[in-house]
């Protein structure tokens, strides 16, 4: 019980994210008397905020330095014009289009990546200037206009689903999507494969591990979890393609970032510069990649965000990185860099997403959705001060 209880003191930022996202789904399935937990219900709530998860995936590497990047939002609304008068005005091939707006994204990010890196503005400041110089230019662009509508092809992106070639399986009034429950099973197997390597090696090195009990619990609890939302989505029509997207780019930042030289001299970096700097690692060029990278998942973000709504117009993206950035502090990034983790950054956003969610459901007007997300974004960085001042006694 002892190694339990550090163990959790250690990781609380995680662990109490999590039971936090549980109860707050917990509450408002109660309240809205089961209608938050109905398939067509979680179905939206990936699709409306799956743009924010791209953008948090990223923002994450920005404030492990630290850091953060307010230009998200107006390069969402910069390469989402520019993606509507290439495939609406011009009529140029969807995948050429999205291809050419992720090369502007890269573009946009070598930029202030360039300013941030190697003439040393403050990221604060670059990023401020980018956020006031992509917003204007996607204003000239669009010239108050809203382009529309996308070909099937772009809207697929974020309203399309992944097909079933077994055909599904009728239960009831339903359909069973027998691809989508493959796929689940498939990560369950993945993920109890993953912690029983992990258990191994932490014990072949005599590292603290948790209780043979609380571990299996845990296992098996996330276990039940994803396959219930698994035979949700798959009792709908099965898994949206965004999800799939979604998922693939966790996967392979959560690799980089916790496996790879790249990850651990970002993380370096945000623990500190002048030691990373001594270490012989390259900061100029890791926080020049950080940025260019934010920037193409701004790209990404755009083009899901203009799928979604069938058009590019000149207001998108507005408040998308306080939402990014939100998802990275609710989700246990440190506001002083060096903490931080994809996953926790993916449940930070998916709390903001249910809360937004769940209160919408309840009739809650939008005003008070935004001073309640105030309150848990402060709320969140007042915990995370606290607990580092806890940690230094």
């Amino acid at each position: 019980m002892d190694t339990f209880l550090i163990l959790l003191r250690k990781n609380i930022r995680q662990y109490g994210m999590v039971i936090a996202l549980a109860v707050a789904m917990v509450f408002f399935g109660a309240l809205t008397d089961g209608t938050f937990f109905r398939p067509v219900n979680l179905t939206n709530l990936v699709l409306q905020n799956s743009y924010v998860l791209i953008l948090a995936v990223g923002m994450l590497l920005c404030t492990l330095t630290g850091n953060v990047d307010l230009s998200v939002g107006s390069v969402v609304c910069f390469v989402g014009a520019v993606c509507g008068v290439m495939i609406v005005d011009m009529h140029l091939n969807p995948y050429l289009a999205m291809g050419a707006a992720l090369a502007i994204g890269a573009a946009i990010g070598m930029w202030q990546g360039f300013w941030i890196a190697f003439v040393h503005v403050p990221p604060f400041i670059a990023t401020l200037a980018g956020m006031l110089v992509f917003r204007g230019l996607g204003q000239v662009i669009m010239q108050g206009q809203t382009k529309a509508p996308f070909p099937k092809e772009f809207q697929v992106i974020a309203s399309g689903y992944i097909p079933d070639p077994f055909g599904g399986l009728a239960i009831g009034g339903s359909t069973l999507h027998l691809l989508s429950i493959l796929i689940g099973l498939v990560i369950i197997a993945f993920i109890i494969t993953t912690e029983i390597r992990k258990r191994n090696k932490q014990k072949a090195y005599h590292f603290d591990v948790l209780p043979q009990g609380i571990w299996l619990a845990k296992v098996v609890g996330i276990s039940v979890v994803l396959f219930a939302f698994t035979l949700v989505f798959a009792l709908y029509r099965g898994f949206p393609n965004i999800l799939i997207v979604l998922g693939i780019l966790i996967v392979c930042y959560q690799f980089m970032a916790s496996h790879t030289v790249q990850g651990r001299h970002i993380y370096a970096l945000g623990g500190n510069i002048k030691a990373a700097k001594l270490s012989g690692i390259k900061t100029e060029w890791v926080m020049f990649w950080i940025y260019t990278n934010m920037a193409i998942l701004a790209a990404v973000a755009a083009m899901v965000f203009a799928a979604r709504l069938n058009a590019a117009t000149p207001k998108a993206g507005q408040n998308f990185e306080m939402d990014a950035i939100a998802a990275c502090y609710v989700g246990g990034s440190a506001v002083s860099g060096g903490v931080g983790t994809i996953i926790g950054a993916v449940v930070g956003g998916l709390f903001i997403g249910v809360l937004n969610n769940g209160m919408s459901l309840m009739g809650v007007s939008t005003d008070w959705q935004q001073a309640i997300k105030g309150f848990v974004l402060l709320s969140a960085v007042a915990f995370d001060l606290y607990s580092k001042a806890r940690s230094t006694k």
